[in-house]
């Protein structure tokens, strides 16, 4: 309705200050529903005696109850609406003004300040009839409007304070002594060196200078695939340390980091994302031309050309002008909002971003991002081999039996794997290697296929080796001693829905574009099972958001889908960024539409219901300005000559008649009319 209230994100910064800044700001939009809230009620309350004394109203129900000064009294009451009730309007005028981009604010202002001086000179002893309750339900209904609407955006994206949330608060510092104090994370400075312990996160970026471990940076990277540190290698900030023990130096701090560089391009992507008017603002404008257009040109035609008089040419031109404010052009596209949001919800779908949502209907091309999108983000076993004449099976199960003494990701989807497991002694855990223990007296090993070729280098001239790799396979070799009997591919499974989806999606009409890190003959081989028009492979994180705007140049209004840190600038840079719920509260915040099943098939539920949305829009605004093709002419006296002269206090009534119209053509969108 006006873009007042449109939130804006602050840069994240690292530091508590910045932290608190972020959440000053979401208090802030949670202050303003509660002031529009407030004032509806307030309002409302108000608005009682001054609707129960109007005389068009008492008229209407065949009572006369009124004393010397009621008039004076819902004056006084309707001051208190129109400086209280009226005052975001108010404000919101000289704002417009002051852009130069009269709205929605400058309609609603113009029509509630001429009822409201007219009434005033009138109960002050102007000839004419005060349109006191006109002004009242005016002001209330425009505020009921703006607080469905701003309900209906409120949460707008957080997306930089949930990357805040990934850094650990507390990082154990080693001193030159050797001995390790805890400090706030945002103390330590580069140089610095750090203990990581197995299970917690990285605290800032740095360089590995002692240990092993696996480093699962699928909150940061998207990708499942665990990474093998050693020393010398570079660790990110926020990512989760395996079972091994680390000592980082830090190399970077501040808006160096991986974090804060991510946030940057959030940052940026959202605030270059352009802010269209909606179609209330759009009707309003062509509305106030209309209102002001038509008041003066009405005052200027009965004064100077007709003998009529002053009193009756100013009543002419005030119902003009307070006619052509409806009061159901208040209600239009927030009734629908609110419903559609509802009926929404009740299917999974969370809208944020209610632009981007009406912006879905007209999505030609859709990006969607592998991991943990059109695939589960979850290890699984697609392959095993034996060698030298090793069943399997067997080769699956000494895996297993080892593996279901481990937490890794990797050993449980093994052991999920296997029918069954064999009783062990002596298990040890390799840090960053892998797993070894006793099997029917047995010593077996089940190591990553670095640490196997390191144990073995042969290994890695295997067939069988070379194929996997090639696919982008994550590989565990089984040892019997120190001699290799078998291998397990694992494979990032692809979600049963996705499919059917990617169908759905190209019958609509809309171009489909998978985008990954992987290696393109992974990229290759899942494009070519899900049918997807296009790919994008060995995409960096932080090319995500350029990928988009490439298709976004080549004409194509564009939605991204994605449930990674790494997806988040990508999902901002968007026409339309739908987040699967499953996956990371960075990449949710940062969509303008969550998956909550984390079911790409809701993705045709969303286009298929803003489709629906905005034509209730549509209709809902002719049903709310409609009426103005006959009553505005009739209010400016163009049917005086046959008898007909329609009082502001009829134009009231024929603005109820649409406000009802408008609320039950809004109920008709849950029953799919």
């Amino acid at each position: 309705m006006s873009d007042c209230c449109d939130p804006k994100e602050d840069k994240m910064e690292h530091g508590k200050d910045k932290h608190e800044e972020k959440h000053d700001h979401t208090g802030h939009h949670a202050g303003m529903v509660a002031d529009f809230r407030r004032r509806f009620w307030v309002s409302l309350a108000l608005s009682v005696p001054v609707l129960f004394f109007a005389p068009s109203i008492q008229g209407f129900l065949n009572i006369d109850i009124t004393f010397e000064d009621s008039d004076y009294l819902s004056l006084f009451l309707a001051t208190i609406i129109y400086i209280y009730g009226g005052k975001p309007f108010l404000s919101g005028l000289w704002d417009e003004l002051k852009n130069r981009a009269p709205g929605m604010m400058t309609l609603v202002a113009v029509g509630i300040s001429a009822a409201y001086f007219y009434s005033t000179a009138v109960v002050l002893g102007f000839n004419g009839m005060p349109l006191l309750w006109e002004l009242v339900t005016l002001v209330d209904i425009m505020l009921l409007g703006h607080w469905i609407e701003m309900r209906s955006v409120m949460g707008a994206s957080r997306a930089l304070e949930e990357l805040a949330k990934l850094m650990p608060a507390i990082a154990h510092r080693i001193m030159k002594d050797g001995k390790i104090e805890d400090v706030p994370t945002e103390n330590l400075m580069v140089g610095d060196r750090v203990l990581v312990k197995p299970g917690e996160k990285i605290p800032i970026d740095g360089i590995v200078v002692d240990g092993e471990s696996s480093i699962n940076e699928s909150m940061l990277t998207g990708e499942t695939k665990l990474v093998e540190k050693t020393k010398g290698s570079k660790v990110i900030g926020g990512a989760v340390n395996g079972n091994g023990s680390l000592r980082v130096v830090i190399k970077k701090i501040g808006k160096d980091t991986y974090l804060s560089q991510i946030s940057e391009l959030v940052r940026h992507a959202q605030e270059s994302k352009s802010k269209t008017q909606d179609l209330a603002n759009r009707a309003a404008v062509w509305l106030t031309v209309v209102a002001l257009g038509g008041g003066v040109l009405t005052l200027f035609l009965w004064m100077f050309l007709t003998s009529q008089s002053f009193d009756f040419a100013l009543e002419r031109t005030i119902a003009v002008i307070v006619i052509a404010c409806p009061h159901a052009l208040g209600l239009a596209i927030p009734l629908v909002v609110m419903f559609s949001t509802g009926l929404a919800a009740k299917n999974g779908l969370l809208i944020r971003n209610r632009t981007a949502f009406e912006n879905a209907r007209n999505i030609s091309a859709i990006i969607l991002d592998k991991t943990g999108t059109l695939t589960t983000g979850e290890f699984k076993v697609s392959d095993t081999k034996g060698f030298d004449g090793v069943d399997a099976k067997d080769v699956l199960i000494y895996a297993a039996s080892v593996d279901a003494h481990s937490a890794h990701p990797i050993s449980k989807a093994i052991v999920e794997a296997a029918e069954s497991t064999k009783e062990i002694k002596d298990f040890k855990q390799i840090p960053g290697k892998g797993a070894e223990a006793t099997v029917n007296g047995k010593n077996i090993k089940v190591l990553s296929l670095r640490a196997a070729i390191e144990l073995n280098a042969f290994i890695n001239h295997n067939k069988a080796v070379k194929d996997f790799s090639k696919q982008g396979k994550t590989l565990v070799v089984v040892f019997e001693e120190d001699t290799p009997i078998g291998l397990i591919a694992l494979d990032d499974a692809i979600r049963p829905e996705s499919k059917k989806a990617v169908l759905k999606l190209k019958e609509m009409g809309i171009k489909t574009i998978m985008l990954t890190g992987d290696n393109k003959a992974v990229a290759e081989r899942v494009a070519k099972e899900l049918r997807v028009d296009d790919y994008f492979a060995e995409v960096l994180p932080e090319q995500k958001a350029q990928k988009v705007k490439e298709v976004q140049d080549a004409g194509y209004i564009v939605a991204m889908v994605g449930d990674g840190v790494n997806d988040a600038p990508a999902l901002a840079q968007s026409d339309v960024g739908i987040a699967i719920g499953a996956g990371t509260d960075v990449a949710i915040e940062a969509g303008d539409i969550i998956l909550v099943r984390s079911d790409p098939g809701d993705i045709v539920k969303v286009i298929s219901l803003a489709q629906k949305t905005y034509g209730k829009m549509v209709q809902n605004l002719w049903w709310a300005t409609g009426y103005n093709i006959f009553a505005l002419p009739a209010a400016a006296g163009a049917l005086y000559w046959a008898g007909i002269v329609l009082s502001p206090a009829m134009g009231a009534v024929f603005m109820s008649l649409s406000t009802i119209i408008v609320a039950f053509n809004a109920t008709l969108l849950k029953r799919g009319v």
